[in-house]
């Protein structure tokens, strides 16, 4: 509403990251270079923690812009994963064809001959672990124990934590002590001084195509400090109503009493004490390597899991690429028990219609977002899945599941999708709110920018 009033090309203060406006004020451009140094030659874990709102999930954004191309990237975002469900998770993001009944045994052995395969190549690979703060003590410890695969000189993967201050209280309980002995780089975010709140907010308008006086001054970039404790969610929140109110006073200048009633209508909590950012970097060598893609829906007793059979309607968790979704023939071949049935466009209208949708949907949806994985399914169950879109969950939104077809070990599978969420809270708000017959299948958040890469490797249209 106030963009053509301030002269500005875009929003300035979205609260989803945006890469193009990365402030590299307040240490924020020193800590994405140790980062990059870290990752790049590091052995061990590296943790990151600061404040909701600090700026965790920009370092984390830019780290996979700014990394070298012979590095991959892999994230972890659920952080309510258990023990029984990380490794296949993981082993599923690297495109490897595990699957439920396999071992945690078996899914680490088919890791590391993957992972010693890559560094054969000559390539490194580093896993991105969000909210790790929330993260079951023994899932954090299934995770140290992938830092135990190496060759003679190398560790095989390197792995970041991002995580809020609780997170190193976890890490200080004796239970865990190993992993917190494996951490060789540690990161904390400070929030802002007033002096940098300034030069942020001036920096976020001018790269938007601000070009009159300064909008905030010092004591108006005061007055955000005081009521957003310098994390940069909140400055973003205060400074967008901010500037909303001074447009509905036809001003171009921020007044204190703006900033005020922005943060009475926002009602922020005071946070605890806050830290300086420290750098604590060891030297070490890391050759790895692995590739994006993958999902596992998770690993369940056999009474308890969804799974497609030919008699009954199910799910069953398994893996996917991204594959074309504009392959669809007029009739696709279903084997059910040794059985080849044909089953007509017709009769898969609505899956039809939700992979046609789908396309519609990641060719707009923004990268930062994120969508529940519900379960995957053969394409030669394409029958089971129909029947799935006719009888959706009350609680579910039909037009808001999405599918596209995937391609994992020479094997074609649907991966079904839930709805588009701006942020990771809400996606987990949901995900905690699913019906139990889908919780069953252990469904898991996936960010959007990593769809539309595994749709694009395989062939799929995405603008």
């Amino acid at each position: 509403m106030y963009q053509e009033h301030f002269g500005l090309e875009r929003p300035p203060f979205k609260i989803t990251p945006d890469t193009s406006l990365f402030f590299e004020g307040s240490q924020r451009g020193a800590a994405l270079e140790a980062l990059l140094y870290a990752i790049s030659s590091g052995e061990g874990i590296i943790k990151v923690v600061g404040e909701v709102g600090s700026g965790k999930t920009m370092l984390c954004r830019m780290l996979e812009i700014r990394l070298s191309s012979n590095i991959d990237v892999i994230y972890i975002a659920n952080p309510s994963l258990s023990p029984d469900n990380i490794l296949h998770v993981i082993a599923h993001e690297l495109h490897l064809g595990v699957n439920n009944e396999m071992s945690k045994v078996d899914v680490m052995q088919q890791i590391q001959a993957y992972l010693l395969k890559k560094h054969a190549s000559n390539r490194q690979v580093v896993l991105f672990v969000e909210e790790a703060q929330s993260m079951p003590i023994e899932t954090l410890e299934e995770i140290r124990l992938l830092s135990n695969l190496e060759t003679d000189q190398n560790k095989l993967l390197q792995m970041v934590l991002f995580g809020q201050p609780e997170l190193d209280e976890k890490l200080s309980q004796p239970n865990i002590r190993q992993l917190k002995e494996r951490i060789t780089h540690s990161f904390n975010l400070s929030p802002f001084a007033p002096e940098d709140t300034l030069d942020y907010l001036n920096f976020r308008l001018r790269s938007v195509g601000y070009k009159g006086p300064n909008v905030f001054n010092k004591k108006t970039a005061g007055v955000v400090k005081k009521y957003s404790d310098g994390l940069t969610r909140r400055i973003n929140i205060l400074a967008d109503k901010s500037l909303l109110a001074a447009f509905s006073e036809g001003s171009h200048t921020v007044t204190p009493t703006h900033i005020i009633t922005a943060a009475k209508d926002s009602e922020f909590k005071k946070v605890g004490n806050n830290k300086n950012i420290i750098y604590v970097v060891v030297v070490a060598v890391l050759v790895v390597g692995a590739l994006f893609g993958g999902i596992y829906i998770g690993k369940q007793d056999s009474a308890n899991q969804i799974a497609i059979s030919s008699d009954s309607l199910q799910v069953k968790s398994v893996v996917t690429t991204g594959v074309k979704q504009e392959q669809a023939v007029s009739k696709t071949v279903v084997v059910n028990n040794g059985a080849r049935n044909e089953v007509s466009q017709e009769s898969m209208a609505l899956t039809l219609d939700r992979i046609k949708g789908t396309q519609q949907w990641l060719n707009l949806a923004d990268d930062n977002h994120y969508s529940i994985q519900l379960f995957m399914a053969r394409t030669s169950d394409a029958d089971k899945v129909e029947a799935f879109l006719q009888g959706v969950p009350a609680a579910l939104d039909f037009t808001k599941i999405y599918i596209y077809e995937t391609v994992i070990s020479g094997r074609a599978w649907y991966s079904v999708l839930y709805n588009d969420f701006a942020t990771q809270n809400l996606a987990i708000q949901t995900l905690d709110t699913l019906p139990a017959s889908l919780k069953a299948s252990a469904p898991y958040l996936r960010r959007t920018s990593v769809l539309k890469k595994d749709v694009s490797k395989n062939g799929g249209y995405i603008n």
